[in-house]
């Protein structure tokens, strides 16, 4: 186990000095892992006919969205959105598997401006080609379920889980900024609807966090794009974020889903009677999400998930005295009293996930890891030494419950109790 910890140690330093608006601009795990774990490859991947094989490493060049300008769908900077296709072969060329970049949210005009000079918000800053790992990958020993679909990383740049609106963007054009999640979202659907998708026999939505709560927002609208007997489901990878207070007892991350969905529109892509009966934002939390979807939905979380700790119970500036400093980085510091507060964490997930466990449709894999996403990351998707629970890892629980072969309801025992895990160590 400490192994895998140094594996995953080097990049802490990006933790330890980020403040509340830098959190806002950027997931941090996902941006982290990114750098980490990409793999080289000489050769960008070429359009290969059914039944070509891919090499593990391949590197996937960045498309940009087709007449973005047109559509009216463009990057907070408006830029035209982008995404990286893998084409299938084999027995999985009509099977599609998208899956969504996280990347937190932006709050305020300010850190939206910020956000878009960068790769969240732009795509003139971003990769032209990322590698394609863990769910993504082309390898059969990493990915054995969905090794030869066609697949699709589509790059966040809204800031608002592809749900912002342009009727919120400011008049005023100086400093010009666009809020076109929701058109984003319609223009890459219909593009790789030209592309395929439209005759696909399966489809499997996926995304991580910021884009796992994405995945879930539109997991019933994806559905209904894809022909009715068509296999469809939606994966939601650490985007379960709760509602919870903070140490000190503020509702930070409710005040601050409050300001996201404030400033883009957001409400009018959430379910129309939570928004009529409750705070707008309060729709935009998933345990209010998940009530209405009716598309079969899997939920990979972590129970002690170092972003939530991080931002939702211990945000900077709840703990003056620094009494936690050493715990929020590695959950192997904590006290005993910390301890508990963790499992109270753990708790208020598994409650805020009761009803859903009684779906029998719905799947769940929650393990007892102090980690973020862990689908996209082949360590952790499907490598002999990956988390498991129950001996199964989480490529192999997902493929159990898209392919119906068992109800799949993994819940872990409390830390420490799971060796298998990674738990990320930023001190």
């Amino acid at each position: 186990m400490m192994a895998n910890t140094a594996r995953l140690r080097p990049l802490a330093w990006w933790w330890k000095k980020w403040t509340k608006r830098d959190w806002a601009i950027a997931a941090v795990a996902v941006t982290a892992f990114l750098f980490l774990l990409s793999s080289l490859s000489d050769d960008p991947r070429r359009d290969r006919g059914p039944g070509a094989r891919l090499p593990a490493a391949d590197l996937v060049d960045l498309t940009l969205l087709r007449d973005a300008d047109a559509k009216g769908a463009l990057c907070l900077d408006g830029s035209a959105p982008g995404y990286h296709f893998s084409k299938g072969f084999g027995s999985g060329f009509d099977s599609w598997l998208i899956h969504i970049e996280g990347g937190g949210w932006c709050d305020s005009l300010s850190s939206c401006l910020s956000r878009a000079k960068t790769k969240l918000g732009s795509s003139a800053y971003m990769e032209q080609q990322v590698s394609f790992s863990g769910i993504l990958s082309s390898e059969p020993s990493q990915n054995p379920e969905f090794f030869n679909w066609n697949k699709v990383k589509i790059r966040y740049c809204d800031g608002a889980s592809f749900s912002g609106h342009p009727q919120s963007e400011p008049k005023d054009k100086k400093g010009r900024i666009f809020f076109r999640g929701q058109l984003i979202w319609k223009a890459l659907m219909d593009e790789l609807l030209s592309a395929g998708l439209s005759t696909a026999r399966q489809a499997f939505l996926t995304g991580c966090s910021a884009g796992g709560l994405a995945t879930l927002i539109h997991c019933d609208d994806f559905r209904k794009l894809l022909p009715k007997d068509a296999t469809v489901k939606c994966l939601a990878d650490a985007g379960f974020f709760l509602n919870e207070k903070d140490v000190s007892g503020k509702d930070t991350m409710r005040s601050f889903y409050h300001n996201v969905v404030q400033l883009q529109g957001v409400q009018e892509s959430l379910n129309k009677d939570c928004v009529a009966s409750k705070e707008p934002s309060d729709c935009f939390f998933p345990k209010e999400i998940i009530k209405t979807i009716r598309t079969p939905v899997f939920l990979v979380n972590p129970a002690y998930d170092f972003w939530q700790i991080q931002n939702v119970l211990v945000p900077e500036g709840s703990d003056p005295s620094e009494s936690w400093k050493k715990c929020r980085l590695n959950i192997r510091a904590c006290t005993s009293s910390q301890l508990k507060m963790l499992q109270g964490f753990r708790d208020s997930l598994l409650r805020a996930l009761s009803e859903f466990q009684k779906s029998k449709e719905g799947g769940m894999f929650i393990n007892s890891c102090f980690i973020h996403c862990q689908t996209w990351i082949g360590e952790t998707w499907h490598y002999p030494n990956s988390p498991r629970i129950n001996n199964k890892t989480i490529a192999e629980s997902v493929g159990d419950w898209y392919f119906n072969r068992r109800a799949v309801k993994q819940i872990d025992c409390p830390y420490p109790c799971n060796p298998s895990c990674y738990n990320m160590d930023f001190s």
